[in-house]
């Protein structure tokens, strides 16, 4: 059943992962984000459910353990914080190009480098361009909220499973430290054998009696068959692009500015939005829940109505990019960050609005 309880974002991912029925978890310990780790070995989920939850020696490690538990049909999935996703981009790299589907976590500190153990959302694009080698992409979910990090586990296995391909939840310090009220969906049972041989025809598991081995792998020596697997990844990402956008849509319908923000900054933004109405400025926000795919039509069809865009993000400016391709020079677009672990105050991103866009136009 349904239940109600106050929880970090980080224990929200944990408790959400045993809910929704997860085989695995493999993880190394790295701020902000330990508490995942820490919480599932605290709950024990063996002892409910049978799902294991192990600590590696690495972050190398617990990459390959994902996919080696993916190539079973497993549900699975990690979680670190930036440097610690760098390490595994090689081992994400393989799982998309063998078409495995998990759940990534990414709890955004200050880089580069191990940087600072503060917030950051300077992971962009890490998580949205292919962060490892070649053309591949993953599923990006931004939560802005502790219920979004529970929800999205679910959401990311969701979508990890029906397209085949690695989610990514990317949050950050912020959300993954802070307190809040989270709505628990009920629990889910792990699939059994049986189950998961039915619906994952592809996962190897060995040989039966009505079942080939599968050969699961990212390795193609012949460069053409390799061309024809890329093109068959392109056209997956195509139909992800045409079916999962999601987005929030904030005091939009009668805006003359806007701001685009993600995740925490997303939060600050809608203070801000307020702060703006108050003020007589006719602000709204659009705030991109999927970064990839993303929400490139409907920031085109708004740029038929606003003056100007200010882009908040708690980077240099990374997701700004995007936003200026999808506005396609319609209007002024500027990006508003703090970064290396500071965190933008609502009167200083309203600030940046008047001075950048509305004084600046």
């Amino acid at each position: 059943m349904k239940e109600l309880r106050l929880m970090k974002g980080n224990e929200a991912i944990a408790e959400a992962a045993i809910r929704c029925g997860a085989d695995g978890y493999f993880g190394y310990p790295i701020t902000p984000q330990s508490e995942v780790l820490e919480y599932l070995m605290a709950e024990r989920p063996y002892e409910k459910t049978g799902m294991v939850v192990l600590q590696a020696e690495s972050e190398v490690a617990a990459i390959n353990m994902v996919y080696g538990g993916a190539a079973c049909g497993k549900k699975v999935l990690t979680s670190s914080s930036s440097p610690g996703i760098s390490l595994k981009q090689e081992g994400i790299s393989y799982i998309a190009g063998a078409e495995l589907p998990c759940v990534i976590v990414n709890v955004v500190r200050g880089g580069p480098g191990l940087g600072t153990i503060q917030p950051s959302q300077s992971d962009y694009f890490q998580a949205v361009k292919g962060g490892g080698h070649g053309d591949y992409r993953l599923i990006v979910l931004a939560p802005a909220s502790v219920q979004e990090m529970a929800d999205f586990v679910k959401l990311g296995f969701d979508l990890a499973f029906k397209y085949r391909n690695p989610a990514m939840i990317l949050t950050d310090g912020v959300i993954g430290q802070m307190m809040e009220k989270v709505e628990l969906f009920e629990s889910q049972p792990r699939l059994t054998k049986e189950e998961i041989l039915k619906q994952t025809p592809w996962a190897t598991v060995g040989k039966t009696p009505d079942r080939e081995r599968n050969i699961v792998t990212s390795l193609i020596l012949d460069s053409a068959i390799q061309e024809q697997h890329v093109n068959k990844l392109r056209d997956k990402y195509i139909e992800i692009e045409k079916n999962e956008v999601r987005y929030e849509k904030i005091q939009c319908d009668d805006a003359e500015y806007l701001f685009v923000a993600f995740g925490s900054s997303a939060r600050i933004c809608q203070k801000a939005v307020d702060m703006g109405r108050a003020k007589g400025i006719k602000v709204g926000l659009l705030r991109p829940i999927t970064l990839f795919p993303f929400p490139k039509q409907v920031l085109f069809e708004l740029a038929d109505q606003v003056k100007g865009i200010l882009d908040v993000e708690m980077n240099l400016g990374q997701m700004v990019e995007d936003v200026r391709l999808a506005v396609n020079g319609k209007v002024k677009v500027e990006h508003y960050g703090r970064y290396g672990g500071m965190i933008p105050s609502p009167d200083e991103v309203l600030l940046a609005l008047e001075n950048q866009i509305i004084g600046g136009k």
